[in-house]
Formats: C-alpha cells, sequence, structure tokens
C-alpha cells in the first residue's frame, strides 16, 4: 500500500535505535525524507548507514532532548535540510525505573524534562511548520503505562500521562491544520529487550533466547512480542493520508494486553 509520503519530511526524535528508529526506517521506506537525532553520533552514524537504502534521504543530528537549545538546533536543523515539516514522531528514551519511595526530587524533573518538555519544545519549534504543511502531523511514542500502571515504572506511570494530555489538547487547538495522536507500545523485540534477555539468561533466570521471549511473551493475548518493523508502519500509516480522519487518538500496538 502506498501511504502516499513520497517527499514528505519527517522529524524523528530519539530515532538512533529502537521503536524512534523502527518509526524513522518506517518513514523512509515509504519515500519520506527524515531527521534523525540522537545523544551518541557513532550511534546516528550507524543508524544512518542501516537506512541509507531506503527511497527517503537521512540526515543525522545529535542532540541532548533533554536542552531546549539542542531542540531548537534540532527543528532548525531539519527545516535547512528539507525546507520544511511535514511531520514530528516524538519518542525519547526511558527514565529511571523504581517505586515512589525511591524518586528523590530530581528523579521527577529528570523524567518530566525527558518525557514532557521534550515534547513541548519540539512541537513549540516545529509548530509554525507544521501548520504550513498541506498534511501536518504529529504522532506520540508513549507507553502503554499511561492507560495501566506498570509495575516499579512509577516516573513512567505518572509522567507520561502528560504527554497524553497534551497530545488530546494539540488535536483540538492545532485542528484542522495539523492531526495529533500517540501511539502506546507494549514490549517489542528492541535491542534493549534483546540485551535484558541476554543478561537475564547469564543470570540463570532463563534457558535460552527463546524462553526468555516467551517469559515477556507472557500475557499477551496474540502469546508474543511487538516486531519494531510493523511498529513503525503504524506510525507512518497515523501520518499518511489514510489515517486522515483520524485525530486526539490513543492507539496500543501491545497485542492486547490492555484490558482498559
Amino acid at each position: 500500500m502506498d501511504l502516499g509520503l513520497d517527499g514528505d519530511t519527517a522529524l524523528v526524535t530519539a530515532s538512533s535505535s529502537g521503536l524512534g528508529f523502527a518509526s524513522a526506517k518506517a518513514l523512509t521506506r515509504e519515500g519520506a525524507d527524515v531527521v534523525i537525532c540522537g545523544r551518541t553520533p557513532e550511534r546516528l552514524d550507524d543508524a544512518a548507514a542501516e537506512l541509507a537504502d531506503t527511497p527517503g534521504a537521512v540526515e543525522t543530528v545529535a542532540a541532548d532532548l533533554t536542552e531546549r537549545g539542542d531542540v531548537t538546533a534540532l527543528v532548525e536543523a531539519t527545516v535547512e535540510a528539507f525546507g520544511g515539516i511535514d511531520h514530528v514522531v516524538t519518542s525519547a528514551g526511558g527514565v529511571p525505573p523504581g517505586s515512589f519511595a525511591d524518586a528523590a526530587d530530581r528523579d521527577w524533573y529528570g523524567a518530566y524534562d525527558t518525557l514532557v518538555m521534550s515534547v513541548v519544545w519540539t512541537l513549540r519549534e516545529a509548530r509554525p511548520h507544521l501548520e504550513a504543511s498541506e498534511n501536518g502531523t504529529i504522532t506520540a511514542i508513549t507507553s502503554t503505562s499511561v492507560q495501566e500502571p506498570i509495575e516499579n515504572l512509577i516516573l513512567s506511570n505518572v509522567v507520561r500521562r502528560g504527554v497524553i494530555g497534551l497530545v488530546k489538547s494539540l488535536a483540538r487547538e492545532w485542528a484542522p491544520d495539523v492531526r495529533a495522536n500517540a501511539v502506546l507500545p507494549g514490549a517489542h523485540e528492541t535491542a534493549r529487550i534483546e540485551e535484558l534477555i541476554e543478561d537475564a539468561i547469564d543470570r540463570g533466570e532463563f534457558d535460552d533466547y527463546d524462553a526468555g521471549l516467551a517469559d515477556w511473551a507472557d500475557g499477551v493475548p496474540l502469546a508474543r512480542i511487538g516486531d519494531p518493523e510493523r511498529f513503525g508502519e503504524v506510525v507512518a500509516f497515523l501520518a499518511s493520508d489514510a489515517a486522515g480522519f483520524v485525530n486526539g487518538a490513543t492507539l496500543p500496538v501491545d497485542g492486547g494486553r490492555l484490558r482498559s
């Protein structure tokens, strides 16, 4: 299915790996020109090399999304590279695990900057370009924790909900010029999950990798965890005209694990 994204420009944050990278890959496969960003230039170079054979052009920008100046420079670099911005996909690194008793004030402020303010700053800077586009879209990658809290992830459970409030608000405030939606990923077989399984094998918790995958899939009605490439295709779909009447949605991509 041709999603009609050929020649569009997308900025995908926190996209040198994981689901941000999967989203960038899906967009470039559809012919969109994409800017990817991350903190580590070497990882960005590796990500760009993997995208080199896709139809869309790729630019890399090293940026710390918790630094407002870096975010401003990131948006400016995107516009300079491709002349505008049609789609913004926001992603962010994880925040420390722990219970309420574990979280100090600095952890709460750090989580808010990482998960919420990084999105606020990106969208504030990108707004005029999104509104100038004929198909401006925002897709925020968050977590299923915004609907059902995940044990020992108090910071994610609380702070990520602010992104949903932002998306829901902008879906009204910026319409009809810009559509805004959120995707709520469950477990996907990213490099991070692979690393966690391998560490668990080393500790003797699993006999092999397949046993680790089965444990992560426990409780998922589809009896497996997600494929990052398929997740990226969901993000690309939401950016396309095929999803032109989807606005203000929070879409779980979790194999049916959420009960709410």
